[in-house]
């Protein structure tokens, strides 16, 4: 009877550690996306248009028409106009996900380096969008297919966001 609980006992274990290392040791298609959107905020901030442009889709069409080398250009546009970006991805609902595409929301507060005035004595921290994204899988990498954004409000962020905001701007 000792020797089958032992048995028993080594059996659930090693099984207990397959299981961990299946699971552990490979990241979901969520946190793949969640890394990614963090990693775009970097290179926002970078101003590095190259590495921004790898996530694009070549069939990319945002809200407005503008396919990939238009979209590109736009970002350029604002990164001539716009210096010292800051960005900061506040957080992202991941809606839908499949083996090949995803639906995506995320909030994203961006300033320039003047608005560093701002934020000490009028509680400004920048402009607030809500980022809507549709996602494919392509060659192992999620890339941007379609994009749409708009202007919001504190009030409209999502709840997890100002918590996120909270952290980063205790004052507002």
């Amino acid at each position: 009877m000792r020797i089958r609980r032992k048995t028993i006992s080594v059996i659930a274990l090693a099984s207990l550690f397959v299981l961990l290392s299946v699971f552990c040791g490979k990241k979901s298609d969520k946190d793949i996306i969640l890394d990614m959107m963090k990693e775009v905020g970097k290179y926002v901030e970078d101003k590095d248009t190259e590495n921004l442009s790898r996530f694009i889709s070549e069939d990319y069409i945002d809200f407005q028409g503008r396919n990939k080398s238009q979209t590109e250009a736009m970002i350029n546009q604002y990164f001539q106009d716009f210096h010292g970006i800051v960005s900061h991805v506040l957080s992202t609902h991941i809606e839908d996900v499949t083996p090949e595409e995803a639906s995506i929301q995320t909030d994203v507060l961006v300033s320039s380096g003047g608005a560093k005035l701002f934020r000490k004595f009028v509680k400004y921290a920048g402009d607030y969008y809500r980022i809507k994204v549709r996602l494919v899988k392509r060659e192992d990498r999620w890339q941007l297919k379609y994009a749409e954004w708009a202007h919001i409000q504190l009030e409209d962020l999502f709840p997890d966001s100002m918590s996120i905001l909270k952290k980063i701007f205790p004052k507002i």
